[in-house]
Parts: structure tokens; C-alpha cells; sequence
């Protein structure tokens, strides 16, 4: 048998203290992951696991064994996929989600420059807004804007977003211009569904930090929606720069709260694992972070 298959038969047997759940990991039979075992004692001459019906432990040799075992096999995992940053060429399609307001000019000139590069890379982009299972849909990897990215994945921070609250001219006239975050509570507010807070906006200010709860007038997903709502009037709305400053600039919107800050949302690349991480995908996420092309 293959003695380096069968140390990482053993150190999976070791960290999920099971035969089963090894089996299961690694896609092979509970009987197959005991020949592995059986294989390395065999050939050190020792054994390496106490095992009854119920449970495992390491014998003395066992744990001297694991912790050499463990660090070997770290190594040669570092030694292989840095060999592979450097001789794999990346290439294929790589599948994207990302927010509805990465539809802009800066993103997209960030695709050419990459494509430049890389040539042989191709995108397949979903810009629908919804959060969406990487491994269940067959993503590689997502763009997200969030204060707390999920523990459950791989999360890589790349730059970070401005937020402003606007309105437009004609709905401040109507309704009157806020003068400070807690007016918010008696104005129209046009809010994203997926924000990770809530209905609820921090700021910091001249009095410290202000914490704002609203009840909107429309939730959505799309960005592009409120966007448009905040156009037409309908209300306040929290936008992205990227969304907001040509509209800033021709006084199509109007930005509120110059004296107040709010927190700015970083951008993520967030993924499934570190191990076996393509070419395609690595390149990809090193060139957003080292370039600074998504804001700092």
C-alpha cells in the first residue's frame, strides 16, 4: 500500500477519533481506512491505536508518531501548492456571485486587467444579489460586503466600500431634510434585505455612537431597485459609492449627515476551502487584494 496515502488515512482516523467519519472524508470504506491503520503499524513494527468498539486512543508511540506524521504531511501540502502557484498555469472558467452594484466601471475594468494577464481565464458572473450556496451551485467564488463574514467559510478581506445615506431633491422637499440619525425614525427608508444588522444603522458622531433602528417603507435584494427608488422619490435609501457619486455629482441625490460617519462595509472573497485551491481562483483573488482595485 501507498505509505503516504496511509498517513493520511491515519491523521484523519486521529482528528475525527473515528474509522467511519475518516471513511466518510476521505470516500473510501470504513474497511479500507483499517488496512491503511493496520498497514503503517506493520510497517513501523508498532502499534499506534488502542481500539474497542467504542472508542480510540493513541498509544505512547501512537502520539509520537501523529505529531511527526501531522507536521510532515503540513509541510509537503505547503511545499506542493507552492510548486503549484508557480508552474500551474491558471485556465478554465471561473464561476462568480457578487453584488448587484458590481455591475460598474470599476469592476469591469478590473476583469479586463485580470483577463490581461491571464488570458487563458474565463468568467461566468452572477450579479443577481442573492446569497448563494458555493458548493451546492457550483461557484467558485463570492464577492461580499459584510461586517462579519460567515465562520463556515473561507473568508479573505480585499478592500473596502463607502456607504452614504441619500435621498433625492424632491423627496427632501416634500418630506423635509433629517438633521441628525434619529430622524431617520419619522422618514421613508428604502433598505436592503440581505444587510446583516437588520433594520438598524451605526453611526459615529459629535455625541459618540448612535445606533438607529427604522422600519422601511420597501425591502429589497437588488440594489439596483433601490437604487432607482431612491431616484424616484420614494425615500432614504443606503447605497454604495460606486452606486451613488455620479448621482452625488449632478445632484441627482443628495448625501445626508456630513458630520456623521457610517461604518464602511469590507469586501470579502469568500470561499469554500484553502486545500486544492485552483489557479484560476488564487490568481484571481490576489490580483482584487494586491492591486487595491476595489478601494482601501
Amino acid at each position: 500500500m501507498d505509505t503516504l496515502r496511509s498517513m493520511r488515512v491515519f491523521r484523519a482516523v486521529v482528528e475525527l477519533d473515528s474509522f467511519v467519519r475518516a471513511s466518510e472524508r476521505l470516500d473510501v470504506s470504513p474497511a479500507m481506512v483499517s488496512k491503511h491503520v493496520m498497514h503503517l503499524e506493520r510497517h513501523l513494527g508498532a502499534r499506534l491505536l488502542n481500539r474497542s468498539s467504542r472508542h480510540l486512543s493513541l498509544t505512547e508511540i501512537g502520539k509520537v508518531y501523529f505529531e511527526q506524521c501531522r507536521d510532515m504531511l503540513d509541510n509537503l501540502d505547503e511545499v506542493e501548492a507552492t510548486v503549484g502557484r508557480t508552474t500551474v498555469v491558471p485556465r478554465g472558467m471561473l464561476r462568480l456571485s457578487a453584488p448587484v452594484w458590481f455591475a460598474n466601471a470599476i469592476f469591469t475594468r478590473t476583469l479586463v486587467a485580470y483577463r490581461e494577464r491571464f488570458p487563458e481565464v474565463t468568467f461566468d458572473i452572477d450579479l443577481s444579489g442573492r446569497v448563494v450556496n458555493l458548493v451546492e451551485e457550483g461557484f467558485d467564488l463570492a464577492l461580499r460586503v459584510s461586517q462579519a463574514p460567515s465562520p463556515t467559510l473561507i473568508a479573505r478581506p480585499i478592500g473596502s466600500i463607502a456607504f452614504h445615506l441619500v435621498a433625492a431633491p424632491a423627496y427632501l422637499a416634500r418630506a423635509g431634510h433629517p438633521q441628525t440619525p434619529q430622524d431617520l425614525a419619522l422618514h421613508a427608508m428604502i433598505s436592503y434585505s440581505l444587510l446583516s444588522n437588520g433594520n438598524e444603522l451605526a453611526f459615529e458622531g459629535p455625541q459618540g455612537r448612535e445606533t438607529v433602528k427604522f422600519s422601511p417603507v420597501l425591502q429589497c435584494n437588488n440594489e439596483s431597485l433601490l437604487h432607482a427608488a431612491a431616484l424616484d422619490g420614494m425615500g432614504i435609501a443606503l447605497l454604495p459609492s460606486w452606486q451613488t457619486d455620479a448621482d452625488l455629482a449632478a445632484g441627482r441625490l443628495v448625501r445626508l449627515f456630513d458630520g456623521y460617519q457610517l461604518a464602511g462595509g469590507k469586501v470579502y472573497a469568500v470561499y469554500t476551502s484553502r486545500r486544492y485551491l485552483s489557479s484560476k481562483v488564487r490568481t484571481f483573488i490576489d490580483f482584487l487584494a494586491d492591486e487595491g482595485r476595489l478601494g482601501s
